[in-house]
């Protein structure tokens, strides 16, 4: 059989194991930074040679090791970012993994490793994916009218990691090399939703001539399955167990007359009555008591629906309309939804004003000042800025998405020094990801370091999916490199790594 027909032949039988369950990974690279290399921790240093996964005899995983399905999620994650836009914000970003890993400690495996991420589309769905790796869509999150809701979500697709119901899927992908796999698979969790793409075209034929019987029963089985356990981790995670079946029975009811425009979350979650049912029987079991949403989850709401609307105009139009309602809290997040809205919308003056009474009235609250930072910056107002920001690190001293925002200023006002300071203790306490790797690359071309510029930039295309970019990016980084031992030693391991990747794929397509 040739290659082409043994591929072929997998991704028959992937997409038939595969399409129940979305799979989507986490973010990759790790490693440190600084303006004289570390020979340990240096993100060039440490990179792994392509492998081939072995084949797996059963179904619990035990002959797939943590390294390995580290490596595949890694990879996962890389593929996602030509399908996808992954969100970036920092604030959104460090939301969703405090909700996450409040709950992947509460499951019933809460040594297994967890990164949650947000996908920037309107569209309501979450998906789980090898390693731990769980996204969410900013959709699902400003659809959920309660935290409670959304941690119901979460801790469902926690439970389809815990119970290893994607291992099925992670066996056929395993007879590929792992940039092949990577890219094969995250390409027919997404384009065999909508249908874009070559493999999603194909992945939706070979689901039609599947049997089709045993994918339901498949599903429900699952589903049911983690259900079940979901709700276990919602209620000892201290969320609202009936937030389950409510939100359940709220999009079956808002998608009846649907058609086939579903939102993605039904498609590959089903939901019927009986499984609301059985959802609402068992949330019954658990006390009631009161579940609060917190100050944060209605204010990432508040900002995903800015930067999810059509144009500013009509987030504008929303917020204008809710203002007012509600209970104190509740308008005072209008109002923040209302100037974010302003900012995006170029009324930068409007903005900063309703920014200014909120950041004085919640000096414990780092969204507020961020956002007038970012408002006197975008105004100009540059000293005011940086004084801004220097306050609200002081304040919340390693906070994300302060000291990025400041970041970005210092390199745009020409700081690139004070940066890249910045960036290097950044880099020392979080792992890098495509952003940090492309403000790194700025960092260094400002200083005239064009060596490390682009090799940092050869960091971020890979990072970002773009493996041929990369490897342009790193043959540049060789031709600056002069003399210096380290840093060809360090260009050439990389780029060794990307060319057999690139070779693994081109000889399996």
């Amino acid at each position: 059989m040739s290659t082409y027909q043994r591929s072929l032949a997998l991704l028959l039988t992937v997409v038939q194991l595969a399409l129940p369950y979305p799979i989507i990974a986490a973010e990759g690279s790790t490693g440190g930074v600084g303006d004289t290399p570390f020979l340990e921790s240096d993100p060039l240093k440490q990179g792994q040679k392509t492998i081939n996964l072995p084949e797996i005899g059963d179904s619990t995983g035990t002959l797939f090791t943590p390294l390995q399905e580290k490596q595949l999620g890694e990879a996962f994650f890389r593929s996602l970012h030509n399908e996808v836009e992954v969100n970036q914000d920092p604030e959104i970003g460090d939301y969703i993994q405090t909700i996450g890993q409040k709950l992947a400690g509460n499951s019933d495996n809460p040594s297994q490793t967890f990164h949650f991420f947000v996908v920037s589309d309107a569209s309501i769905n979450a998906f789980a994916g090898p390693g731990g790796y769980i996204g969410v869509n900013s959709g699902l999150i400003i659809a959920s009218e309660s935290e409670s809701e959304l941690a119901s979500v979460m801790a469902h697709e926690i439970a389809h990691v815990t119970q290893r119901h994607l291992y099925q899927a992670y066996q056929a992908a395993s007879r590929l090399s792992l940039p092949t796999a990577a890219a094969m698979l995250a390409a027919i969790a997404l384009g065999a939703a909508t249908g874009s793409g070559q493999v999603g075209q194909a992945a939706i034929l070979a689901t039609q001539a599947a049997n089709t019987q045993f994918q339901i029963n498949f599903t429900r089985d699952n589903e049911a399955e983690a259900d079940r356990v979901g709700m276990q981790t919602l209620s000892r995670s201290t969320f609202d167990p009936r937030a389950m079946p409510i939100f359940f029975e709220r999009l079956q009811q808002s998608t009846r007359y649907a058609g086939r425009n579903l939102p993605e979350f039904l498609l590959t979650h089903p939901v019927t009555v009986s499984r609301i049912s059985d959802t609402r029987s068992r949330a019954e079991k658990f006390p009631y008591r009161q579940y609060p949403d917190s100050f944060q989850f209605q204010l990432i709401r508040a900002k995903l629906r800015v930067q999810v609307a059509r144009s500013p105009r009509e987030a504008l139009d929303y917020f204008k309309a809710v203002s007012g309602q509600g209970t104190a809290q509740q308008q005072e997040v209008a109002q923040y939804g209302l100037a974010l809205a302003l900012v995006a919308d170029g009324q930068f003056g409007q903005g900063k004003q309703i920014l200014q009474q909120l950041a004085s009235r919640h000096v414990e609250l780092p969204n507020f000042i961020n956002a007038l930072a970012r408002a006197e910056y975008e105004l100009k107002n540059y000293n005011a800025a940086f004084r801004l920001y220097e306050t609200a690190l002081q304040r919340f001293p390693g906070n994300q998405a302060v000291t990025l925002n400041y970041i970005k200023a210092l390199l745009a006002t020409n700081r690139a020094k004070e940066a890249r300071a910045l960036l290097q203790d950044y880099a020392q306490h979080e792992t890098p990801t495509a952003e940090i790797y492309e403000l790194l690359a700025q960092a260094y071309g400002a200083l005239g370091q064009e060596a490390e510029s682009h090799r940092y930039l050869a960091e971020h295309y890979y990072a970002s999916g773009q493996t041929r970019a990369a490897i342009l990016q790193l043959r540049i980084a060789r031709n600056f490199a002069g003399d210096s031992f380290y840093i060809n030693a360090v260009i050439d391991e990389r780029l060794k790594q990307f060319m057999e990747e690139e070779a693994e794929r081109k000889k399996e397509k």
